[in-house]
């Protein structure tokens, strides 16, 4: 191979920390990166435990995965400005693997994903990620929304169900019907005063960290009222005062087998959400990421967060903005977003135990809200092909899965494509 092509090889796959390191770095820099850090940390601390909770793990689970996945995220990756986390558009995923092959299930699903994400990276095939029509992402991202909105109603008005809440759409809808006189004001009280005063802070506000805000106001609510809700406390005991030992999961081949349509469901989705949000992030900066290096450090990310009990990892687009906003200057502000939560669970973590669960399922409702593309879904639905992608990824999203929704989006484009084009020529042809 050519020197110059080595060069350019070894680029792609250089982690912008060593390229920020290796530019010079400052003392302001670090000021800068430690304020960005402490401005993630605080938006990404109930996030996190929203997201795990409504994946049907415990809440620790969702810090570990943005302590120990987002640091990695940020240390390795292509993106001067991604940050790391758990994400709402894997719920879905992780909670129907959850509810198939239990936490053991999961976590080695999670652990090939990383394997698969790092061998894409190191195959140059990133770019062929960003390849997916616009339609099908925007259908599918409305999907997982629609998904997530259903998967909260039950503590969202603390529903009380005769057995374990469905999986599938329209039956958990049917289940949660027939619960309906069980709903509790408090809850959804509590819930409603969460999305209105985080909306009302954003508006008013919109540099301070509206759901943390609005999340402790509820949990200090519930105490001095003492209010018959749900807590992390009832529910799971806590979380713990810091990460656990990491570990592997159980490995057979019978077991890899049977789990690896799951984790292949998690690479596709971890790797188009990650590249969608370093593109964000190039958008908002100028800047541009190294694509295969990213999906290697999310790769990566993935295997670590498996090892400490962690679910599944991908760049975040809103808390990859917020740190933008707040003016990383580079990798390390992700980095440090990570210590912060990580101090948080050594020093804090009594506090979580007073959060009302209905709380947390009303911060879902608005990252659900948040996911839906509506200037974009419009503009589709004018596009006769395209709208008719979109829907077909959207429907078939919600009402079987997520890998459904995307193959059959991704043949229907192709399949429009190839008529057009056929079209095209016939009309051609008849001049």
């Amino acid at each position: 191979m050519p020197e110059a092509a080595l060069a350019a090889s070894s680029k792609l796959y250089r982690p912008k920390l060593a390229t920020i390191l290796a530019e010079g770095y400052r003392l302001d820099d670090l000021r800068r990166d430690a304020m960005a850090g402490l401005t993630v940390a605080i938006v990404a601390l109930p996030l996190s435990m929203a997201i795990a909770i409504a994946s049907g793990v415990s809440p620790d689970r969702g810090l570990t995965t943005a302590i120990v996945g987002g640091f990695l995220v940020s240390a390795l990756g292509g993106s001067r400005f991604q940050i790391g986390g758990p994400a709402g558009a894997f719920i879905v995923l992780v909670s129907a693997t959850v509810a198939k092959f239990g936490i053991d299930g999961l976590v080695l699903a999670v652990l090939l994903s990383g394997m698969m994400l790092t061998l894409i990276g190191a195959l140059r095939l990133g770019s062929l990620i960003r390849h997916i029509p616009h339609s099908v992402t925007v259908g599918f991202t409305a999907g997982i929304a629609i998904t997530i909105l259903a998967s909260q109603l039950k503590d969202l008005f603390g529903l009380h169900l005769a057995g374990p809440e469905p999986g599938p759409f329209f039956a958990k809808l049917t289940a949660l019907a027939q619960a309906w006189t069980s709903a509790s004001p408090a809850a959804f009280g509590l819930a409603l005063a969460v999305i209105v005063v985080t909306v009302a802070i954003r508006r008013v506000r919109p540099l301070w960290p509206s759901m943390l805000v609005a999340v402790a106001g509820a949990s200090a609510i519930a105490v001095a009222l003492h209010l018959p809700v749900e807590t992390i406390g009832s529910r799971f005991g806590g979380i713990p005062h810091g990460l656990p030992t990491p570990h592997l999961p159980a490995i057979t081949q019978a077991r890899v087998l049977a789990i690896l349509p799951s984790a292949l469901s998690f690479t596709l989705l971890g790797g188009i959400e990650s590249l969608l949000s370093a593109v964000v992030a190039d958008a908002m900066t100028g800047r541009r990421h190294r694509s295969n290096m990213e999906l290697l450090a999310q790769g990566v990310a993935n295997m670590a967060s498996a090892l400490f009990g962690g679910i599944s990892v991908t760049g975040t687009i809103a808390r990859t903005a917020t740190n933008v906003r707040a003016g990383a200057r580079s990798p390390i502000s992700g980095m440090l977003h990570s210590v912060f939560l990580l101090a948080f669970m050594i020093l804090a973590a009594p506090l979580a135990s007073y959060v009302p669960v209905s709380a947390l399922a009303g911060v879902l409702v608005l990252v659900a809200w948040n996911m839906v593309e509506r200037p974009a879904i419009k503009r589709l639905l004018g596009e006769w092909r395209a709208g008719a992608v979109m829907l077909t990824t959207l429907l078939l999203t919600v009402a079987r899965d997520l890998t459904t929704g995307i193959l059959a989006g991704c043949l229907l484009a192709a399949a429009l494509w190839g008529l057009g084009l056929w079209n095209s020529r016939l009309r051609r042809d008849g001049n």
